[in-house]
């Protein structure tokens, strides 16, 4: 009843032409404590305001045991000086398959992944081909690449593989950017910082606050390029990546100008964002010549989550990233040469983001209305005025935005927390699209999503065989006669320091009315799908059982 009642009220909304606000309980509701999803962050501070204490920490929404229902990953912070010792990371099972109900057992130990490290951020991909995803983890310190076994457990290849950081990494991604078929890392850098560096920086009251990034230096990111012998080799320097010094915290993975390669947008905080075009293996920055390196006004930002899709179902994906209070976020809208334009005053979000810092983000149709909404996870980084004097005060709403065709209303501002990481999939296999939100310094929400439910959806799972075994990079286009074609992306990045389910997902789509599916994969000519879909929700399609034009 519930569902059906936010439903009614959203299609009120739009008859009438004016945002609705909607309460939380009508359409997200916060499943974690009931679900057993249970799990509590902590930042580690000792009132010393070390920088790392208030960036992280991020999620993976990823199915490690392939049995048809999404697990969660959620990293954990520690003391950063004396003896205080992590709980370390937690690895939670979900077990609605085959139970039939959400419910979340703590697997952290016999799956071998209770790292306890300073945890950042985490990327999810199969960089062996062997149909079992791989997690890649970057700290405050050195970084972790675990091998899924295939039984229910991980082995840590990071020595073997070569891909450690010891510097202070942040989001990472995999992605083929040499199309070769096997998934190479990106690794964000952010700053050039440690405990003995650490300056003491002061509010306008005169206490202890966090310090403004700037007051440090940046550093390059760093590539790993794939052999395909369970070894990476560090392509920084080759492939163009390292020419540049950035404060990167968000990437985001995808073929900007559609010419088969895929490109890296990586968003800075303070200096200007990088878009890396890739000339077939080789990177050159074009942000600048491109318009996406600062803002409308020309100004550098303090740029964290980011996200890539297209928003206008037009076949040409547009970015959207989130920034410091009083900047305001940034929605790139490309014309289709590559060539984009920072377009947020005209797209109705630019009021509610200058009142809040925004983080972790995503592009999803959460109503099944063909067309894709925003997520944007917020919380201050230095204390808010009206909260001085309470515990942990960087609290701030979250922020659900409506896409109406031509512009985007606020539909829900709820959980003011200080939130940072959001991964998002179909936790419930009901047919929407749920998010797992972590906090800085307190519990991870799991928000179930009661809008999408009761309409029709198909979310297509990929198979690549001769491209990366996820199909990450592919694009995917739904035909149904009479109406237009909805292209949507396979990835896992985006977002701030997490990592999302890499089923597509197609809202108010009846498998059954759909004539075509297309796949464009990783630097391969199209293959297309003309027989009936089976099921309504969920397909998987094999690269090469369908026909290739």
């Amino acid at each position: 009843m519930r569902a059906l009642w936010a439903v009614l009220v959203i299609l009120l909304s739009v008859a009438c032409n004016r945002p609705s606000l909607l309460p939380s309980a009508a359409l997200l509701t916060d499943a974690s404590q009931e679900s057993g999803l249970r799990f509590v962050h902590g930042n580690g501070g000792t009132g010393k305001f070390y920088l790392p204490e208030i960036m992280g920490a991020g999620v993976a929404v990823f199915d490690y045991d392939m049995d048809g229902d999404l697990d969660v990953y959620l990293l954990q912070g520690r003391p950063l000086t004396g003896t205080g010792i992590s709980t370390g990371n937690r690895l939670f099972r979900n077990d609605i398959v085959p139970t039939g109900k959400l419910w979340f057992v703590d697997v952290t130990a016999q799956a071998g992944v209770g790292h306890t490290g300073y945890g950042m951020g985490a990327a999810v991909g199969d960089y062996d081909n062997d149909g079992y995803p791989d997690l890649y983890i970057t700290n405050f310190g050195s970084n972790v690449l675990y091998r899924n076994n295939g039984a229910g457990s991980f082995t840590d290849v990071t020595e073997h593989a070569g891909v450690d950081d010891p510097r202070w990494s942040a989001s990472a991604a995999f992605v083929d950017y040499d199309n070769d078929g096997r998934l190479d890392l990106f690794v964000s850098s952010y700053l050039n910082y440690n405990i003995a560096l650490n300056k003491p920086c002061y509010a306008p009251t005169g206490e202890l606050d966090y310090c403004n990034p700037s007051i440090y230096d940046g550093l390059p990111s760093r590539l790993f390029r794939n052999e395909g012998n369970g070894k990476f080799s560090d392509a920084t320097g080759a492939s163009g990546i390292g020419s540049a010094i950035g404060k990167a915290l968000g990437v985001v993975c995808f073929d900007y100008d559609r010419d088969g390669w895929i490109d890296i947008y990586v968003v800075n905080d303070g200096v200007s964002n990088y878009l890396w075009h890739n000339r077939k293996g080789r990177f050159e920055e074009v942000a600048l010549f491109s318009g996406v390196a600062y803002s409308a006004d020309g100004k550098a930002q303090a740029s964290m989550g980011v996200d890539a899709a297209d928003a206008e179902n037009s076949g040409i994906e547009h970015l959207f990233v989130t920034n410091l209070i009083h900047e305001g976020n940034n929605f790139y809208r490309n014309d289709g040469a590559g060539n984009f334009v920072d377009a947020i005053l005209n797209s109705g979000m630019a009021p509610a983001s200058r009142s809040v810092t925004g983080f972790g983000t995503r592009f999803f149709d959460y109503d099944h209305d063909s067309r894709l909404d925003l997520f944007v996870a917020n919380g201050a980084v230095t204390i808010m005025d009206p909260q001085r004097g309470t515990p942990h005060p960087f609290r701030q709403p979250s922020q659900l935005f409506r896409n109406q065709g031509k512009n985007y209303v606020e539909v829900l501002q709820f959980a003011a927390e200080v939130s940072r990481g959001a991964a998002f999939g179909d936790i419930d296999n009901d047919g929407d699209i749920d998010i797992v939100v972590t906090n800085n310094n307190g519990p991870a929400r799991l928000w179930i999503n009661h809008a999408g439910s009761p309409s029709p959806s198909l979310q297509i799972r990929l198979e690549g065989v001769r491209s990366n075994r996820l199909g990450l990079g592919a694009r995917v286009g739904i035909i149904r006669p009479g109406k237009p074609t909805l292209w949507r992306r396979a990835q896992t990045d985006g977002s701030y320091l997490s990592a999302s389910d890499s089923r597509i997902h197609f809202g108010s789509v009846d498998a059954s009315a759909v004539s075509e599916i297309i796949v464009e994969w990783p630097g391969e000519s199209r293959e297309v799908w003309t027989a009936p879909v089976p099921g309504n929700k969920f397909v998987t399609l094999r690269q090469g059982s369908g026909v290739m034009r």
